[in-house]
């Protein structure tokens, strides 16, 4: 049994039809990315997953248990977690407070949740005290990102993780999610850097106009002349 599935999942805004029969599935212990171009609805997909948009048809499973219905606050309880695209850190708090909100669910245990969040960003150690919106947009991201993992999900949903940020930045993130990956929480992946994505998953789907288009292993894709020339930049013709 998958630890997530869609099943033929169809969200509407409106009259609009943004999600046309979704059907995907990741693994417990996966990275799974999700690749496609801007409005594709990729990050509609991980807001229908979390309870912040409610599908039109299909199921969501989530351990074998149908959460579509659910409300956001439940899709966290049950071990969701989710970093938006735009981070959304609470400005006017401190770090230190930004990360004690994404706890505010759990009781107890939640020093040592702390502590392996300031192990992974060590700036967020030294800049606890500091307000939210005064960091960096890199440290910004790695706050995000923290502050899911305070409520220690299963599964970690990631969107745009490393949209405007330096290439160093964004190196540094790939290698925490990694590292999130080896501590045991499973992670689907949104992203605009298709190669980066796609070195670090093990599957992949590319989604366009709110279809799933293709789906296989992370290096059979990478491989793919059309997710090459879409998703890479690369001229296939000219090679």
């Amino acid at each position: 049994m998958a630890m997530l599935e869609l099943q033929d999942v169809h969200v509407k805004y409106g009259a609009v039809e943004a999600l046309k029969g979704v059907t995907l599935e990741v693994n417990e212990g996966e990275i799974v990315t999700l690749l496609g171009a801007n409005g594709a609805g990729k990050t509609t997909t991980l807001r229908t997953i979390s309870g912040l948009l409610r599908p039109s048809a299909g199921r969501i499973l989530f351990e074998g248990r149908p959460i579509d219905q659910m409300p956001a606050h439940e899709v966290l309880g049950i071990g969701v977690g989710h970093v938006p695209e735009g981070r959304r850190v609470f400005p006017r708090m401190s770090v230190q407070e930004n990360l004690e909100m994404g706890a505010y669910q759990r009781k107890g245990g939640n020093k040592e949740v702390m502590q392996r969040v300031f192990e992974l960003f060590p700036v967020l150690s030294e800049r606890k005290s500091q307000e939210g919106g005064t960091l960096s947009g890199g440290e910004q991201q790695m706050l995000a990102i923290g502050r899911a993992l305070m409520s220690r999900p299963r599964l970690i949903l990631l969107d745009e993780p490393s949209m405007g940020l330096a290439p160093l930045i964004v190196a540094k993130i790939f290698e925490i999610i990694a590292e999130i990956n080896d501590d045991g929480t499973t992670v689907l992946l949104v992203e605009q850097n298709a190669a980066q994505a796609l070195k670090l998953a093990g599957r992949g789907y590319v989604l366009e106009t709110g279809s799933i288009v293709m789906s296989d292993d992370a290096a059979t894709l990478l491989s793919d002349d059309r997710v090459r020339a879409a998703y890479l930049g690369e001229d296939i013709g000219a090679a």
